[in-house]
This record gives C-alpha cells, structure tokens and sequence, in this order.
C-alpha cells in the first residue's frame, strides 16, 4: 500500500485490497506497518493520535476479515493502553474475531526513524493457531534481530510475518551497502535458520523525506523465494507447504542439534 494523510481514505483502501487478495484464493492476508497513516515516525513529533483496541480500526479490520473469510494480519496500529503507546498488530480469525495481538518489542531511533519518541517495547511474543498453520508476528524493526524469529519458532509457529514501513532516506547515503539487499537477506536466514515461512510486507510510495521501496516478500522454509513485490501497490498471493518445515528439519536437523546449555550469554 501506498498511505495517505486521510484516514478513512487508508481504511478503505486497506479493505479493497484485502477484497481483492481474498478473490485470489488468499486465505490468510497481511497488510503493512501503521498501514492507517503516513508515516509520522520520520519527524520528531506529530499530532497524530493513538487509539485504543478494541476501537474503530480494529473493528474495521474484524468486518474485513469476517466478509472476505480470510485470516487477516492487520499491519501495525498506533496503540494506547495504560498510558503507555505502542506499535500493535493485531490478528483477526476469518469470523472477525480478534486472536491476537502484538506490540513491537525493537524500537529504532535515528534519522527519518523516530519510534522510540512515540512507542513503548513490547514485553513479549506471541503465536496464534489458526485453520492455516501456527502465525507469528514481528514488526519492521524487529526482522534484524534473530532472536526473535528464534523464540517465534520455539513456540512453534510455521509462518512470521513482518508488517513493515522501510525505504530510502533523503539525504542519507548507504555508505554500508545495499540497505534493501540487507534487509532481504537478513528475512531469508530467519526462514532457513528456523525452518519457517517469512513474509515481509512493505509499504511503497514517497512520504515526506522517505521512499519507502516496496519489495515485499515470502520466503520458504529453505530460503527459496516464493514471490516478491515490485515498488508498486497491489496484492501478490502465493502458496505455502507448511510439511516442508518437517521435511528439512528430518535431514537437516537444525533444532534437535541446537545446544541451549551453550548460549547463556544471549541474556547477558
């Protein structure tokens, strides 16, 4: 999705495009991070409000997935809750009910990237079984860390999704490398180390000092790209075999030859 600066006008649009996935056969759909909005965390302040859940775009989202039938992973919202903010995801069952519901633990803070001046961290992670498979949910920030796909699939899921806002900075040279190759690349370790499907779901457009690049993604369990995006807004569906997960860890052995004693510095 491209986002803009009237509500209603991103509601309605994040609505159609569910529509439209769902006439594609897709039965569970993700939309982008904060997909309500711009994207406000590129200044330094905003008047932009924070809502509650439940509340009108939860209820929304829960009409959406209950008249298409599609499990619906409803992006990113700008969450209150005692008197803390957040950056919550929630997911809504195909009969419209919310079964989950997340808050991104990894705040950025640098140039065009503002969170930490709107959002608390989350305190924990979360699966939710669905007719289609064990669903995680991390958000943008949180795809570089690998120990979140980790905890994610010790918890058993069998597909993360990243609601996600991430693009080019004006005035900001990669002087790293490639910022979009990076980010890909960092997404298809997490399926192949943890043996789950990723989907990566980015806004596009230009907003403000950003060009966000699009580029969304799924990978499978063994880092074969399933489909990708352009820069370009639409819906993009693909098909998933959950049993490959099984399949590779039956060869590969990646989980039952993991040495827990061993990484006790990871809480340090």
């Amino acid at each position: 999705m491209s986002m803009s600066n009237d509500y209603t006008s991103n509601l309605n649009k994040a609505a159609r495009l569910v529509k439209e996935a769902g006439k594609k056969g897709a039965q569970v759909v993700c939309l982008p991070e904060l997909f309500d909005s711009r994207y406000f965390p590129q200044k330094q302040r905003s008047e932009l409000r924070a809502e509650t859940i439940p509340g009108e775009t939860t209820q929304a989202l829960s009409r959406v997935a209950k008249s298409n039938k599609v499990v619906l992973v409803g992006g990113s919202i700008y969450e209150r809750a005692r008197r803390r903010n957040y950056n919550t995801s929630v997911v809504f069952s195909d009969d419209g009910r919310i079964i989950g519901k997340y808050r991104k633990v990894h705040i950025p803070n640098d140039q065009g990237f503002y969170e930490q001046a709107y959002f608390s961290s989350g305190d924990e992670y979360q699966v939710v079984k669905t007719k289609y498979g064990k669903l995680g949910v991390l958000i943008c920030f949180d795809q570089w860390y690998p120990e979140a796909a980790r905890i994610l699939k010790l918890m058993k899921a069998n597909i993360i999704f990243y609601p996600t806002a991430i693009g080019r900075v004006k005035g900001i040279d990669a002087v790293e490398g490639n910022w979009q190759d990076a980010w890909e690349s960092v997404q298809k370790g997490h399926a192949i180390a943890n043996t789950v499907v990723v989907a990566s779901v980015n806004r596009v457009g230009r907003e403000e000092d950003i060009t966000f690049w699009g580029g969304s993604f799924v990978y499978d369990q063994f880092g074969n790209k399933l489909i990708q995006a352009d820069d370009s807004e639409g819906t993009f569906v693909t098909t998933c075999d959950l049993s490959l997960s099984n399949r590779i860890e039956t060869g590969w052995g990646f989980m039952r030859n993991r040495k827990p004693r061993t990484y006790s510095r990871l809480l340090k």
